[in-house]
């Protein structure tokens, strides 16, 4: 790994849900669709890899699932520099749950470096607020496609 490999992005919330509840929201695609990516090529499942779309900005990735420990953390790996994502989840009671999110394994330096820590650090927010908005609410948000609009959008 490069000198950047203890550079990481953390970011987290509280959802109103039960960790089951918060813990499939990332593990099925057809609720993960709700609030992050328009589209998946399957369930995450370890050893696993599939492919998800953003089909208004015409972008797709390949997600390797890394490791699953139900109702706790899912580990990927994905994208063109192949960085690690764990999501991890803590129950704070029957109710709620904590969820963190970490990327680590950055291989950039200097400004591309500090680009995609903040591309991914404003992602990864969207992503959680967006999930407490459909889980808690069951509010669609459009937040990821209305993220972008100079984007052409399909």
């Amino acid at each position: 790994m490069s000198g950047n490999s203890n550079q990481s992005v953390v970011c987290q919330m509280m959802i109103r849900k039960p960790v089951s509840e918060v813990f499939t929201a990332f593990i099925d695609p057809s609720i993960t669709t709700q609030f992050w990516f328009t589209a998946s090529s399957g369930l995450l499942v370890k050893g696993q890899t599939v492919t998800w779309e953003w089909e208004m900005y015409g972008v797709s990735t390949e997600v390797l699932v890394k490791d699953i420990i139900e109702n706790e953390k899912i580990s990927i790996e994905w994208g063109e520099s192949k960085t690690f994502v764990d999501f991890k989840f803590t129950s704070l009671d029957e109710h709620k749950t904590y969820v963190i999110i970490e990327q680590y394994g950055f291989t950039q330096e200097g400004d591309d470096l500090t680009n995609a820590i903040k591309d991914s650090t404003g992602g990864f927010t969207t992503v959680l607020d967006g999930l407490k908005a459909y889980l808690e609410h069951g509010l669609k948000l459009n937040l990821i496609a209305d993220k972008f609009p100079h984007i052409t959008q399909k």
